[in-house]
């Protein structure tokens, strides 16, 4: 994914949900000259940031929502994404407020979850009666690209792949728990918890995910 920004070294680029700063590290790497704005929407993700970055005067920390206006000074030369977007539910003020601070030119790269992502964990879910409630958006390319274009970028290209997932089964609960089924089982009693889990575990015909990845390259039309 980072290989895909055309970068010189020198650039401002905005990493948009950059969690606890573990891609920023490697975004950092191709700017030597440069600088990082990391943002994230949450707070306990940017405190971890600041320790990882305590000592590195070239990332700049931020708590903003997305889906609102960005406390940005000034544009950023490129944004980068990393499996952040399909948490948001509203892409259409997702990518204004993108191109809102992305300099006329500047690139967008991105990926995050889109259509048929985890769909067979899902069907499993509906069928305990539970459903992840619209708290996730897996956009399709078209739709995607369309936003984009709405939003004011050009030389738009997005593009869905398969990515199935293996995960030990040692840890495949705990996984599920931390990153799948956490908008379910969040609010449970831990007990409940664990039995959900291991009960969703136990519907799986194997312990692979099935991630599919919307992938977008686009620039902010002049």
């Amino acid at each position: 994914m980072i290989d895909r920004l055309e970068l010189d070294g020198h650039e401002r680029v905005l990493d948009a949900g950059c969690g606890t700063g573990r891609v920023t590290t490697l975004l950092l790497e191709r700017l030597p000259g440069g600088r990082v704005i990391a943002l994230d929407g949450s707070s306990a993700m940017i405190a971890e940031a600041s320790a990882r970055f305590a000592d590195e005067p070239r990332v700049e920390l931020v708590v903003a929502d997305l889906t609102q206006p960005l406390p940005i000074d000034g544009p950023v030369d490129a944004i980068l994404s990393t499996a952040t977007f399909h948490w948001i539910t509203d892409h259409a003020s997702l990518f204004r407020n993108l191109a809102s601070v992305l300099r006329p030119g500047g690139q967008l790269v991105a990926q995050c979850g889109g259509a048929g992502n985890i769909s067979s964990l899902e069907r499993i879910i509906s069928g305990m009666g539970h459903t992840f409630g619209g708290e996730k958006t897996f956009a399709t390319a078209e739709e995607t690209r369309a936003r984009l274009e709405a939003a004011g970028f050009d030389d738009v290209d997005t593009w869905l792949n398969d990515e199935p997932t293996p995960i030990p089964a040692e840890d495949l609960e705990a996984f599920m728990q931390t990153v799948c089924l956490g908008g379910i089982v969040d609010d449970m009693a831990p007990d409940e918890r664990a039995r959900f889990v291991h009960e969703v575990a136990s519907r799986m015909p194997e312990p692979v995910i099935d991630y599919v990845r919307l992938n977008i390259v686009a620039r902010r039309a002049a």
